[in-house]
């Protein structure tokens, strides 16, 4: 704490004497909500995380973007390790509070997907997330992770699913669609943390946000028709449910290597556990 205060009180973007709390949250980041003077700005403090295929200025031209599209805070300024944005006064959604918002949720989704890429100045990544699989199964086997013995099994799905959820629309994706990257200020909904965002299937986002915070199959439903505003074939569902699979073993994955080298206090054996519990369960019934 005491190095990330001095690296915080160094910037110079500061009129007076700073306040600077811890923010909770931020897997990949640490964050702090700064008060100077009359103003509020959030402090994200993070370098390149190449495990997990994170460019902090892949976060900072999305992070732009997104504040030119009205989803998310203003950039006040970036160096290197260091993203300054405007704090908003709001709520954290809950797994909950999604589901009761998923009418302006999907409305935000979409603004997202379509009105982002109009924006983006700069080298834009993809986020391929069966490319991001097979990454991560060679950092865990040359890491000598102790889930080492399952990653061909889990290849083999991952290449699985990819043959099958394709030909794929593209649209401009976040990518990391929990339910604590979705803040209400009361009449407007926002979202943060572009480490993970990159043009992708639109299908990745919907299997996400389903998978991430619990949707049943007719909270499934219900996104899906609103999203593409018609029924929904039986080709699309199973395009879906291939990509939320992919959805479920990135995160498991992403989870892996988490134990292997994130300082961060968090369970992440637990949240591997989780996820991979998950993973198998969706995979089994798209396999029927």
């Amino acid at each position: 704490m005491e190095d990330n205060k001095k690296i915080i009180e160094s910037l110079p973007i500061w009129k007076e004497k700073i306040q600077i709390r811890n923010l909770d949250g931020g897997l990949t980041n640490h964050n702090f909500l700064v008060i100077d003077g009359s103003n509020k700005l959030v402090v994200r403090l993070g370098n390149d995380i190449l495990e997990h295929q994170i460019l902090r200025s892949n976060e900072l031209i999305s992070s732009k973007a997104a504040f030119e599209a009205g989803v998310g805070p203003q950039v006040i300024y970036s160096a290197k390790g260091v993203l300054v944005l405007k704090y908003i006064e709001s709520k954290t959604l809950s797994v909950e509070d999604v589901k009761s918002n998923i009418d302006r949720i999907i409305s935000l989704i979409k603004k997202v997907h379509y009105e982002i890429p109009k924006k983006i100045f700069g080298p834009a990544m993809i986020f391929w997330v069966f490319h991001v699989i097979r990454n991560y199964a060679i950092f865990l086997k040359e890491n000598k992770s102790m889930h080492s013995k399952i990653l061909d099994k889990l290849l083999i799905c991952n290449n699985f699913l990819e043959e099958i959820s394709g030909p794929y629309e593209i649209v401009y994706g976040h990518n990391d669609l929990l339910c604590a990257n979705f803040l209400d200020d009361g009449s407007k909904l926002w979202l943060i943390d572009w480490e993970y965002s990159g043009f992708n299937t639109p299908l990745f986002d919907l299997g996400g946000l389903a998978s991430n915070n619990d949707f049943s199959i007719d909270e499934e439903k219900y996104l899906l028709e609103n999203y593409f505003i018609k029924k929904i074939n039986s080709d699309i569902i199973f395009k879906y449910n291939a990509m939320k699979c992919a959805s479920l073993l990135r995160e498991t994955m992403w989870s892996m290597v988490s134990e292997i080298t994130s300082k961060i206090d968090f369970d992440y054996s637990e949240y591997t556990k989780e996820n991979l519990e998950k993973f198998e369960k969706s995979y089994n019934l798209l396999k029927k």
